[in-house]
């Protein structure tokens, strides 16, 4: 019998009050801000209480390269929280947010599937608590108060030409990508000048809310960011436009996690949306922070694939926080391994133990990468039903002969019950194995030094090659003092190079960086690689046209 669609799943949930999970971890009524039955946002002074509890385990789920075939990541890390929930631990999530923009384009939606999602998924999918919409509003405040000082007289000396602080909206528009803006005249539409849009989740607003400890600290990072440069040359930064204050009472709300449950009533903290090909791709400091005060077991995930949301994680987020990952979970499917091995696409339901094979390198290499963080790996099968016994047991080879354990992944059929033996692979590495964590680079080298290492040792590329404006923005960061900073690579998420149409895990290719900016708030630099784009277009046959809601309520099409 074929399984209901994830939205009827969802819909027809039996699920608990709010109320009754914010128990499970110490919160009471009075402790949550009530968005509905389901939802809640916990303030940030009521976390504070948490703050002399002992942190539980970190375990980090990531994934190889995406293709069509389709990984799991998400609703391994749900369904894992439900398996261990069935073996009796106390575990919590800590997501991010879901975009709208892949919500209507090719993904439609981010919360899992099947039997493992967090609930409510068509709220988190859509507006949620409004945190995506706050940080966009922010944002173009900040945009408004650029455009309005070079219009009026211009006192710090701005030069149109050198604006870097761009627009933003939550939605994929390709036609947004390169705009001009001022026209009309000057006191219609101010001094025209050529801009552009980046989704609201490649923000480096919504960056530093995630990586933001609180108020202080948002308020901090968001007046270092970069606007723009003077006729001669001098960053200009955003609290230089006065307008930092209003931004902060903006983000009032957005800076506090909400909290959520999986369909089986474990905890879930979803905060911070950063998209993880172009910023830095991982859930809120503040979400995972507390969720390890609260819990015995915290899983969380990064954006995309290990040479992604995973090497930031590592780079980044535990370089600023000092979390040090126990255990990471790298998530493969039997079919995607098979298109990394060059098999085609309409035939990967057939078993082929030799594309399976061939797609090996690129589980090997995320394996690796892994490992030069110091961190133990289990290996997650996330499971399809076209998947072979004979397919199933190479694969538990192959990851013993490297090195890795392996845990099978029923989650999206059957839910926690599914969960269970990957759960007990992640508890025994836990228990066996010891992270011996260390981040992959020192931030003070030069900025062409640190994007090499992470070409050559994360991504196999034998050199990097600089094109476009990239020298000279690379000179300019150099210049105001801003290079002790670590990289944030934007790149495809479809390959380990960047060029999406390579599978598997390429050797001697060149990285192309066109383009280097500067998230001085966020505190990192941004190379862009490829044709990366800072907003995705919506694809041939978007997500979009098969979404509904019809007079009753009842929601259709979003998976």
């Amino acid at each position: 019998m074929a399984m209901k669609p994830d939205i009827e799943i969802a819909q027809a949930a039996k699920v608990q009050h709010i109320e009754k999970i914010a128990e499970k971890v110490g919160l009471s009524r009075d402790d949550l801000d009530f968005y509905g039955k389901y939802k809640a946002k916990v303030p940030l002074d009521v976390l504070k209480r948490f703050d002399s509890n002992k942190d539980g385990k970190l375990i980090f789920v990531t994934a190889i390269t995406a293709t069509k075939a389709g990984e799991g990541k998400t609703v391994t890390s749900i369904g894992l929280c439900q398996g261990m929930g069935q073996l009796g631990k106390k575990v919590m999530l800590s997501l991010r947010e879901p975009s709208l923009g892949p919500t209507f384009g090719i993904k439609g939606g981010a919360t899992g599937g099947g039997y493992s999602q967090i609930y409510p998924m068509w709220d988190i999918d859509l507006h949620f608590t409004g945190d995506i919409h706050a940080v966009g509003t922010a944002h173009n405040l900040l945009s408004a108060l650029v455009e309005n000082h070079i219009s009026k007289k211009n006192p710090l000396g701005i030069d149109p030409t050198k604006i870097t602080w761009r627009k933003a909206m939550d939605m994929n528009a390709r036609e947004l990508r390169k705009v001009v803006v001022g026209l009309g005249g000057r006191t219609v539409g101010g001094v025209p000048h050529e801009s552009g849009f980046d989704i609201t989740v490649a923000s480096e607003i919504m960056a530093i809310l995630a990586l933001s400890k609180d108020m202080a600290d948002l308020r901090l990072r968001m007046s270092r960011m970069v606007v723009g440069y003077t006729y001669d040359k001098k960053p200009v930064t955003a609290d230089q436009l006065k307008g930092i204050g209003a931004m902060c009472l903006l983000l009032k709300d957005a800076i506090a996690p909400t909290l959520v449950q999986t369909l089986e009533g474990q905890p879930a903290l979803i905060h911070g949306a950063p998209f993880a090909n172009i910023a830095h791709g991982n859930s809120s400091i503040i979400a995972t922070k507390y969720a390890l005060k609260m819990a015995d077991y915290v899983i969380t995930e990064g954006g995309f694939a290990m040479d992604l949301g995973g090497e930031k994680f590592f780079d980044i987020v535990c370089r600023i926080t000092g979390l040090k990952p126990d255990v990471a979970v790298l998530v493969a499917s039997i079919r995607a391994l098979k298109m990394h091995g060059g098999m085609d696409q309409k035939e990967i339901g057939k078993p082929d133990v030799g594309f399976l094979e061939k797609g090996y390198s690129n589980l090997d290499k995320h394996i690796e990468n892994i490992k030069k963080f110091g961190v133990p790996v289990v290996v997650a099968i996330n499971q399809f039903p076209t998947d072979s016994p004979e397919e199933i047991e190479h694969i538990k080879k192959h990851c013993e002969k490297v090195g890795a354990r392996f845990g099978l992944s029923k989650v999206f059929v059957e839910g926690g019950k599914g969960g269970v033996e990957l759960g007990n692979a992640v508890l025994e590495s836990l228990e066996k194995e010891k992270s011996n964590f260390k981040v992959l680079y020192d931030e003070k080298l030069p900025i062409k030094e640190k994007i090499k290492i992470i070409a050559t040792e994360i991504y196999g590329a034998k050199d990097v090659v600089y094109t476009g404006t990239a020298p000279g923005d690379i000179a300019a960061i150099e210049a105001a003092g801003n290079d002790k900073l670590p990289i944030c690579m934007a790149k495809t998420q479809h390959s380990l190079t960047d060029d999406p149409a390579k599978k598997g895990a390429p050797k001697d290719w060149v990285l192309t960086v066109r383009e280097v900016r500067l998230a001085a708030g966020a505190g990192f630099i941004v190379p862009l690689t490829g044709e990366m784009m800072t907003i995705p277009g919506l694809p041939t046959s978007p997500a979009a046209e098969r979404i509904n809601i019809d007079d009753n309520g009842y929601i259709t099409g979003l998976n």
